[in-house]
């Protein structure tokens, strides 16, 4: 596939307002599906989050392969902070085509059309720059582009959890729906598997080691620039957040997020006892429930396979194999450099020829290798 001609090709043609879109000389189809999330009550979601209507009513893009009668579904977890699927269609397309796969485009909690459209408008967000700094002081990596989610994780760090909280509920309800017959495009399926990018496969990786509803015990995970715990990460990016939120993320979820639970209710219990609460919290720190995560992993080892990048300072490739590697016989983590100047968050950027050529070929390597992982 020439990735460069089809990324421009998809960005023209896709709107997540169309209930469906065809692709110009392409039997690959996309449908821009509705869904109601169910909002959780009490401490699994900020009170005034609960008002986004954004968050709870939304739709998601599934692109469907030439055969209506495929029974493969692959899951597609894109990065933090995203705004738009633009960067994303192209991966989706390659699976559809190549895989024979439905491609489910779903996004994180807050993410991409999941919230207000002026979480992306540089007029409507450089003022709340510009308050915050001023109020704050000069901010490393303060930008328009991750000021929404600055401010917000700044306020309450809880929000990363419970962002992927509400996300995981959402996509055990969508596939339950698939594993039911109920969905409106996709056939009645078990065949799942995930494809996951950036914190993207930190929630992928939750998800396979909860196995919710025993809906992921047969599934595979590609994870591509992520897979380690949030410890090895470092999040601070003018396109992710800034210094002072991930600071502030960083410090209650090393620190003190295990000391705010005691008691009871409903949010302890589910952290202390379920396993994907305990999932979550083995995937902070190497230290943290390490016989816990590292048993789990162990028996996952033929599930899952990552490829991480060597220039990739956001999630480095040493935090990746440290998560990944170190307890298993079976290497899962490959480490790739591509020849061209790329970072975390744009691992395929779109030149002019003749430098496209080379992100064209790094582009099929990388995703040829996940489809014969997945398929």
């Amino acid at each position: 596939m020439e990735y460069t001609k089809t990324f421009n090709e998809l960005k023209s043609v896709f709107t997540i307002e169309n209930k469906k879109i065809s692709i110009p000389n392409s039997d690959i189809k996309i449908h821009n599906i509705f869904f109601q999330s169910e909002v959780p009550l009490n401490d699994f979601s900020n009170k005034n989050d609960v008002l986004i209507p954004e968050n709870r009513s939304f739709s998601y893009p599934v692109f469907t392969p030439r055969n209506p009668k495929s029974d493969k579904v692959i899951l597609l977890l894109h990065g933090l902070n995203e705004r738009s699927w633009v960067k994303y269609l192209a991966w989706a397309y390659y699976f559809a085509q190549y895989a024979d796969s439905y491609v489910i485009l779903f996004p994180i909690s807050f993410h991409i059309n999941r919230s207000p459209a002026t979480w992306k408008d540089p007029r409507a967000m450089i003022h709340f720059m510009k308050d915050r700094n001023s109020s704050l002081g000069e901010i490393n990596m303060s930008s328009f582009a991750n000021i929404a989610l600055s401010n917000r994780l700044t306020e309450d760090p809880m929000r990363f959890f419970k962002s992927g909280y509400q996300t995981s509920s959402d996509i055990v309800k969508l596939l339950s729906s698939v594993r039911n017959g109920e969905h409106e495009i996709i056939p009645k399926t078990t065949n799942f598997n995930i494809f996951a990018y950036s914190i993207g496969a930190f929630l992928a990786e939750i998800i396979l080691m909860g196995n919710p509803e025993k809906l992921f015990s047969e599934s595979k995970l590609f994870i591509f620039c992520g897979g380690s715990v949030f410890s090895n990460m470092r999040g601070s990016s003018k396109l992710i957040m800034d210094s002072l939120a991930f600071d502030r993320v960083y410090s209650y979820y090393l620190y003190d997020f295990e000391k705010t639970l005691t008691g009871k209710s409903p949010l302890v219990d589910f952290l202390h006892s379920s396993q994907i609460g305990m999932a979550f919290r083995s995937m902070i720190d190497l230290g943290r429930l390490k016989t816990f995560r590292e048993n789990i992993l162990n028996k996952l080892r033929d599930q899952i396979h990552s490829i991480s990048l060597l220039k990739d300072s956001v999630i480095p490739s040493k935090g990746v194999i440290s998560t990944l590697s170190n307890f298993n016989k079976k290497d899962i983590v490959d480490v790739w450099d591509f020849p061209y100047t790329y970072t975390h968050e744009n691992p395929f950027p779109v030149f002019d020829f003749p430098l496209s050529k080379k992100v064209d070929y790094w582009f099929e390597r990388v995703f040829s290798e996940a489809m014969l992982f997945l398929a």
